[in-house]
C-alpha cells in the first residue's frame, strides 16, 4: 500500500484569522487527505508572544522566529494571516523565492505589491494565492480568473465592506443617524475601535484595485483607486433615497470603457429593484458583467473568523492538489495587458445634490443656468418650502463628468440664494 505523503504549512499569525484557518484546517484533517491525496500538517505557527495562551493551538508549535520557517525545506506552504504590507511583504518575497508556495489574505499587501509578488511567484514556479483578501469567504477571485475566463470582463460593482454595509441597512430601516448605527456596529465587533478604513472607504478601495486587476487582466493599485466613505450621509439622504425608491450603498465600482479603466469607491443612490439593493446588513456582494456569461452576482459573509478561514483553507487545498500533479503556478498574475487607468475627473456620474435656498422667485432658475454653463443638465428637480424664507431642493442630473460637476459646486456656493450645498452624492 502506497504511503500518503505529507505536505507541511506554516502559519504567520494567530488572531482572529488565523486563529480560525489552523481551526478549519485541523477539523477537516481527515477530509483534506481524501480530496488531495495527501495529508496536511501545520509544523509551524508564527506569533509576536509566544507567551500568550491561544485556546485550541498546539503550543510547541509557537516560534517568533521566522528564520526557523524560512530556513526549514520541509516547509511546503505559507499561510500569512498577519496583514499590513512590512514585515508580511519580506516574508512572503523570502518564501517564494525559496520554492515555498504562499496563501494569504492580506488586501492591504495585494493591492499594493501584488504584482511584485505575482512576478516572484511565477519566477520560482509556485503558487500564490489571495481569495480571501476580498469579500471574506464569498469565492470571487478563482471565478474571475477561471470559471469566468472565457469571457471578456466589462463591468466588476460591489459592496466589498461589510462595516459600512451594516451602518447603512441601520440607518436606511431603523432611521438611525451616522453615529448611532457606528456605535452599533462596533459593540457588535464589526466596526474596529478605529474605524477609519472602513469607513472612509479605504478597506473598499484596496479591495476593488485587487478585483480590477483580476477582471481586467492589468495592473491596478490602491493608488489609483478614487475613495470616498459614508460619513457625510445623513438621515435626510436617506429619507430621499426612500423617496425616490433608492437605496444609498458604499460601491466599489471597476468598469473598462473605451480602452481605459475606471475604478473607483463612493456611496451610491442605486434603485431598490437593482440586486445589490437587497444586500442587508454585514453581507458582502460582487456583481460582474461578462460578454458570454452576462450577469452574475456572488453573494455571502464578507468577513469574520470562520468565513475568511473558509476561503484561506480553500485555497491551501487548491495548493496541495497542484502539489500533487506537480503543476504549481499555472495560475499566475493574469496580468497580460497594460490597460491604462483613466482619472477620476474623467469619470462620468449622476449626480443627487440637495441644497439649501432662498426661497424667492427666480432662484431655481439661477441654480439651473449656472449647472447648465458647466454641461450639468438636470434629470429632476424636489423642492420643499421649510420656512417663508427658505427651502430645501435636491436636484438629480444626468451623466456628467467629475471635474465639470466639481467646478460646477464651487460657482453654486458662490450663488447668493445659495446658503448651503448639504450633500453631494452619486447615482446610478
Amino acid at each position: 500500500m502506497e504511503t500518503q505523503k505529507t505536505i507541511r504549512a506554516a502559519l504567520l499569525g494567530c488572531g482572529t484569522v488565523g486563529g480560525g484557518v489552523y481551526k478549519l484546517l485541523n477539523r477537516r484533517k481527515e477530509e483534506l487527505a481524501d480530496k488531495t491525496g495527501a495529508s496536511l500538517e501545520i509544523s509551524a505557527v508564527l506569533v509576536h508572544n509566544i507567551n500568550k495562551r491561544r485556546e485550541g493551538v498546539d503550543p510547541s508549535l509557537l516560534t517568533d522566529d521566522f528564520e526557523r520557517i524560512a530556513g526549514d525545506p520541509s516547509i511546503d506552504i505559507v499561510i500569512e494571516v498577519m496583514g499590513g504590507i512590512e514585515p508580511a511583504r519580506t516574508m512572503i518575497l523570502r518564501s517564494l523565492r525559496a520554492g515555498k508556495n504562499v496563501v494569504t489574505a492580506n488586501k492591504d499587501l495585494i493591492a499594493v505589491h501584488g504584482t511584485e509578488l505575482l512576478d516572484a511567484a511565477r519566477e520560482n514556479g509556485v503558487d500564490l494565492l489571495f481569495e480571501a483578501a476580498v469579500a471574506g469567504g464569498i469565492p470571487v477571485i478563482r471565478p474571475l480568473k477561471q470559471c469566468l475566463a472565457a469571457n471578456e470582463l466589462s463591468d466588476v460593482v460591489g459592496i466589498v465592506n461589510g462595516t459600512t454595509n451594516y451602518i447603512l441597512t441601520r440607518m436606511f430601516e431603523e432611521n438611525m443617524d451616522f453615529g448611532e448605527a457606528l456605535e452599533g456596529a462596533k459593540e457588535l465587533g464589526y466596526a474596529e475601535a478605529d474605524p477609519t478604513a472602513d469607513i472612509e472607504g479605504l478597506d473598499a478601495g484596496r479591495k476593488m484595485a485587487i478585483l480590477a486587476s483580476t477582471a481586467f487582466h492589468s495592473p491596478v493599485v490602491f493608488d489609483d483607486v478614487y475613495t470616498e466613505g459614508i460619513t457625510k450621509i445623513s438621515s435626510s439622504d436617506i429619507k430621499y433615497a426612500k423617496e425616490f425608491d433608492c437605496v444609498i450603498k458604499l460601491l466599489g465600482i471597476a468598469r473598462e470603457r473605451q480602452e481605459q479603466i475606471e475604478v473607483y469607491v463612493c456611496p451610491m443612490l442605486i434603485p431598490a429593484e437593482h440586486p445589490l439593493a437587497t444586500v442587508r446588513g454585514s453581507f458582502n456582494a460582487v456583481f460582474v458583467h461578462g460578454d458570454a456569461v452576462d450577469d452574475v452576482m456572488f453573494y455571502g459573509r464578507g468577513a469574520g473568523e470562520l468565513p475568511t478561514a473558509s476561503a484561506v483553507a480553500g485555497d491551501v487545498i487548491d495548493v496541495m492538489r497542484n502539489m500533487e500533479y506537480g503543476c504549481t503556478g499555472r495560475i499566475g498574475c493574469g496580468c497580460y495587458r497594460a490597460v491604462p487607468v483613466k482619472q477620476f475627473r474623467d469619470v462620468k456620474n449622476k449626480f443627487f445634490i440637495r441644497m439649501q435656498v432662498t426661497n424667492r422667485p427666480g432662484v431655481l432658475a439661477a441654480i439651473a443656468g449656472e449647472l447648465g454653463s458647466h454641461k450639468v443638465s438636470i434629470s429632476k428637480v424636489v423642492q420643499k418650502v421649510i420656512t417663508k424664507e427658505s427651502a430645501e431642493l435636491v436636484i438629480v442630473t444626468e451623466d456628467v463628468k467629475e471635474y465639470h460637476m466639481s467646478e460646477a459646486l464651487e460657482d453654486l456656493k458662490k450663488l447668493e440664494p445659495v446658503r448651503e450645498i448639504s450633500s453631494v452624492i452619486r447615482s446610478c
